[in-house]
């Protein structure tokens, strides 16, 4: 496993630098780590307009406003982008968020099992 400590750095094809995870690191998890810290960073002004924008209170004009600055925000910024990810192998399919890991069906988690019916 490639174990690095958090550090910013630069990628290409990010717009920011990104921290980067101490976990497994591949692609796909890079890309899902930059995209929580977009949202976390933007959380706050996008509820704000989001309140705006629903609160019937106000004038048409500045609800309007606070829509179009909505969605003039960039994808990454969404929450609706991250995904759970295993921390031991960056899969992003099957994932116990309990444990944040995708090893529990296979019985590799001592006392730990999947619902089924």
């Amino acid at each position: 496993m490639n174990k690095l400590q958090p550090t910013l750095k630069q990628l290409k094809r990010f717009p920011k630098p990104v921290a980067l995870p101490s976990t497994y690191l591949n692609a796909r998890v890079i890309k899902d780590h930059f995209k929580r810290q977009m949202f976390a960073e933007n959380e706050v002004t996008t509820r704000a307009l989001k309140f705006i924008a629903r609160n019937t209170a106000l004038p048409p004009r500045a609800r309007l406003e606070a829509q179009v600055q909505l969605t003039s925000m960039p994808n990454y910024t969404r929450f609706t982008q991250v995904r759970d990810r295993c921390v031991d192998s960056g899969r992003g399919k099957g994932i116990l968020s309990d444990f944040r890991l995708c090893r529990a069906r296979k019985g590799l988690l001592t006392g730990v099992t999947k619902g089924q019916w």
